[in-house]
């Protein structure tokens, strides 16, 4: 089963949008999802690929059995339903991803069917939360070099650059970034994008009664407050490692 829906009712004669939010570990994603989810006309999914991944990485996350049972496994079927019809007659199909849920063996020509966005956190901020939960990560672990090369496969084949969003930038200023972000996606921005009701939502992955507790209590994006968590210095090489990544979509962010 894929988890997906609608959050808001409604049908229109619109263009047709398949819109894929690409991050790393450790950021604002599922709030995101909750902004994208709370707009009318749009069908939201939460990490269809995650299935997949647990099932031929085996990484010991909370719940992986139960995440293999619920979900598709079969990233060719994920991958055909994320490109075809918009379900429910919805016009704006927002895909929450991962970036380490790209698997290398996974083909990637279906991206170029789907307006590609991306969305960075500063990798200080990201590794001291992930230190926390993973005292040894490894750079694949953050999410950096599948995003760099996710961002560079797709502006090498379209000539463009795609969207690319700081959670920073968002928490400061999330209307003035998502009214940037739905200009470039030619998607007309709505207010309902920068609050929502609390609580879980039916589009939530199985896994949400592990990692969405403080997304369920929020109504909005929170405001940005610098963390000033130190990052451990056994992991000073992964900081530097990231930073260069991070440095490499930064540059292109919206400002």
């Amino acid at each position: 089963m894929l988890n997906c829906g609608s959050e808001k009712g409604g049908t229109v004669a619109f263009s047709l949008h398949r819109i894929a939010m690409w991050s790393g570990q450790r950021n604002i994603l599922t709030a995101m999802m909750r902004s994208w989810g709370n707009r009318p006309y749009t069908f939201v999914c939460d990490e269809p690929l995650y299935a997949h991944y647990l099932l031929k990485t085996r990484v010991p996350h909370p719940g992986i059995e139960e995440v293999i049972a619920h979900h598709e496994t079969d990233w060719r079927k994920v991958v055909a339903w994320l490109t075809g019809d918009i379900p429910e007659g919805k016009t704006i199909f927002y895909q929450k991803h991962m970036t380490h849920h790209l698997l290398p063996e996974i083909d990637r020509g279906w991206l170029l069917q789907l307006d590609n966005v991306f969305l960075i956190r500063e990798p200080r901020d990201v590794i001291s939360s992930l230190a926390a939960v993973t005292p040894k990560p490894a750079i694949e672990d953050t999410g950096y070099p599948q995003q760099e090369e996710i961002f560079r496969w797709v502006t090498e084949r379209t000539g463009k650059i795609p969207p690319v969003i700081d959670a920073r930038d968002v928490l400061k200023n999330p209307q003035r970034i998502l009214r940037l972000l739905c200009d470039v996606l030619n998607v007309e921005f709505t207010e309902a994008m920068l609050s929502w009701p609390p609580g879980p939502r039916a589009t939530d992955g199985v896994w949400a009664q592990y990692w969405y507790e403080a997304v369920w209590q929020t109504t909005s994006f929170q405001p940005y407050t610098p963390k000033n968590r130190p990052v451990p210095p056994h992991l000073n090489g992964l900081l530097d490692q990231a930073e260069a990544l991070y440095q490499r979509l930064y540059q292109h962010r919206f400002v």
